[in-house]
């Protein structure tokens, strides 16, 4: 199963629906069916606590009823109120109105009665049936209570009067007169003693007695301390409103996202939360917790919410204890009483329900939700839609699959396609019938080499991918360590995250490639040179050979011939052509060393290595031609009996025939 979890301030919450990820499938895999809908496994592990907790666009106002049994929302579109019922877990009915809902109060103790605002300037009474009656007020309502000792319905608006409806006689009785010119935004009842609250939009709290129908208290001095930064924004205004069971307390939330707590002795709040995005607070909750006040978070809680982010603190000392942030905008929060549950109604499809049991038990009606979470701890969470398999492009047409494209089959994402698994291992298994085998051969291979690693090995081994580059990083190494830096650096061979590149053959350099010329042109420029050498010293070699020959033992053979053939007509020729690329070179060497013998030198003569005859020879010797210099190479050769060349891949080779010391002392 799937249950997306939080650990804010180490404090575990649970979505279990209007959060991201909660939804059991996305919507393309919705299917119409329900036969399909069991082989998915999305659908089959998913969690739902109420079924189609949720409304067409969007919920505005979500309430529980007295007894406990049933939760009542309203939403739009079209504009609608629907009823849950706990016992069944689903949703029980629903019921459209003309108008959108602004606030509605549940006037029984089920859901059989209510009272819904409506934003056309209406009330609506409903009962069992349907819609009982419907009135209009002057002013757009904003808010509204019930009064149940008097029957009044009480109705703030965008004036200073506060509407009494009284259901028992079915009429309007007087007004309630405020001092709030730009309106009133909250109404709040007391459960105590039954003290009227009106927050209004001058920034002041206005308390009346039901008895005497008079004011009895204003709060016209609320302001928030300087400590909480600039409140010049614009002037104070009164959002939420709510009286704890005792009473005394009572919560105050402003447009400024701030939350006052007074005890209704005092004209001065004892605490000052603030929610630190600047949006009015739109509902504030008192939550007594199950095994008394404490500091361990099992004590009184207070739940204030805006449209970002639900915050819950200890009440006593206002330490947070952890907080809720929904997707998508949150327009009222709804406590089930004596429990760890939140219902949220939001600016989406799924009404959002959060269960956080260091808050408080599971509630009667979902006890099953603490063994659940339970087994959600041991599970890890999934994270990718395990039967299907992302592709690319080039995938699919390694896999001989693009026929499928613009089919269902093929579920377009991003740069790439989603794939059934089933389809994709079939497909690959005829692409390559023979990768199970490969796959085992590099398990095999990658273990071997794994236990070769735990070996004593030379400290600065080079790799067999890559060496050059591991070869300069080692160097860079070598000379951070030299300078002695304090702070420790992190070696790339030794990194988890670049090992591949100096194991993994894929990941090999290719420093023939044009890219690499391109990043690299004093690299590749400095191997065309050395390559340039080298085929102009083997160019060297061969036309200098033949005339060689022509001094030797070609001569000494056609003169005991005593006659010309065709044969040596054609090496006659190519020893003369030899002898003209000969002559070309010495010309160009002899320019180039007169250039070169101009510029001033104080250095003293010094002995070099010869090109071809692994001797050390003066600079004057230098000077010679390439035949003169070999000719005497070879008298010395045979002079010392040994003799020093080159091979083919840069090395060098001696040969040489051991000999006695002579008498006269010298070497062999």
């Amino acid at each position: 199963m799937v249950l997306p979890v939080t650990t804010a301030n180490n404090v575990k919450v649970y979505t279990i629906s209007g959060g991201l990820g909660s939804r059991s499938i996305p919507d393309w895999l919705v299917r119409k069916k329900k036969k399909a809908l069991k082989k998915d496994f999305e659908y089959r592990t998913r969690v739902e606590l109420i079924q189609e907790f949720e409304f067409p666009e969007a919920s505005n106002r979500i309430k529980t009823t007295r007894d406990g049994k049933f939760v009542m929302a309203t939403g739009t579109y079209k504009p609608q109120m629907r009823v849950f019922e706990y016992a069944e877990m689903s949703i029980k009915f629903e019921r459209h109105t003309d108008a959108e809902t602004v606030n509605f109060e549940i006037l029984s103790d089920d859901w059989t009665k209510s009272a819904l605002l409506q934003n056309d300037r209406s009330i609506e009474l409903h009962a069992q049936g349907g819609i009982h009656y419907r009135t209009r007020i002057p002013k757009f309502g904003r808010d509204l209570a019930y009064h149940f000792p008097s029957c009044d319905l009480l109705v703030t608006a965008s004036s200073q009067e506060v509407y009494r409806l009284n259901l028992d006689q079915g009429r309007f009785l007087n007004s309630i007169q405020t001092d709030a010119t730009e309106g009133i935004n909250c109404v709040e009842i007391n459960p105590a003693h039954q003290l009227f609250g009106f927050g209004t939009c001058n920034g002041t709290v206005e308390l009346w007695d039901p008895r005497s129908r008079s004011r009895v208290g204003l709060l016209s001095n609320i302001q928030v301390p300087a400590s909480f930064g600039d409140l010049d924004a614009g002037p104070l205004e009164i959002t939420a409103l709510k009286f704890r069971q005792d009473g005394l307390t009572m919560g105050v939330g402003t447009n400024t996202g701030h939350t006052l707590l007074y005890d209704l002795r005092s004209s001065v709040p004892y605490i000052v939360k603030d929610h630190q995005y600047g949006f009015p607070i739109n509902s504030i909750h008192f939550h007594t917790g199950a095994a008394g006040t404490g500091e361990d978070g099992s004590g009184d809680k207070v739940i204030v919410a805006d449209r970002k982010i639900v915050k819950i603190w200890d009440r006593a000392n206002g330490k947070h204890f952890t907080s809720i942030e929904p997707e998508t905008d949150i327009n009222d929060v709804c406590v089930v009483e004596n429990s760890g549950l939140l219902f949220t109604a939001q600016e989406g499809i799924q009404m959002g329900s959060y269960y956080i049991p260091q808050l408080g038990p599971a509630p009667r009606w979902a006890s099953f939700l603490d063994n659940l979470t339970e087994e959600m701890e041991e599970n890890p969470n999934r994270d990718v839609y395990d039967e299907y398999k992302f592709i690319t492009r080039k995938e699919l047409s390694a896999l001989g699959l693009e026929h499928l494209m613009g089919t269902n089959v093929l579920k377009a994402y991003m740069h790439g396609f989603f794939v059934d698994l089933r389809l994709y291992e079939k497909a690959k298994l005829i692409a390559n019938p023979f990768a199970y085998d490969d796959y085992k051969e590099r398990a095999v291979r990658e273990k071997i080499e794994k236990e070769r690693a735990s070996r004593i090995r030379a400290v600065h081994k080079l790799p067999s991918v890559n060496k050059q580059l591991a070869k300069k990083l080692l160097e860079e190494k070598d000379k951070k360590d030299k300078k002695k830096k304090k702070k420790e650096e992190v070696n790339v061979m030794e990194d988890d995250r670049f090992k591949d590149l100096f194991m993994d053959p894929d990941f090999e350099v290719e420093e023939s490639s044009r890219e690499y010329q391109l990043l690299h042109p004093t690299k590749a420029a400095r191997r065309m040179q050395d390559s340039s050498d080298e085929e102009e010293e083997e160019e060297q070699v061969e036309t200098v050979a033949e005339p060689m020959e022509e001094d030797g033992s070609m001569d000494s053979d056609d003169s005991d011939r005593g006659g010309d053939s065709d044969d040596d007509i054609i090496s006659q020729i190519r020893k003369e052509r030899g002898l003209e690329v000969r002559d070309r070179k010495i010309s160009q060497k002899t320019i180039r060393t007169a250039s070169n013998n101009k510029k001033p030198n104080k250095r003293k003569p010094e002995m070099r290595m010869g090109s071809g005859n692994g001797r050390m020879v003066s600079k004057n010797d230098s000077r010679k031609s390439f035949a003169a210099r070999v000719q005497s190479a070879d008298k010395h050769h045979k002079n010392t009996g040994h003799r020093v060349s080159r091979t083919a891949m840069g090395g060098m080779e001696m040969t040489f025939t051991p000999t006695r010391k002579s008498r006269r002392g010298g070497r062999p």
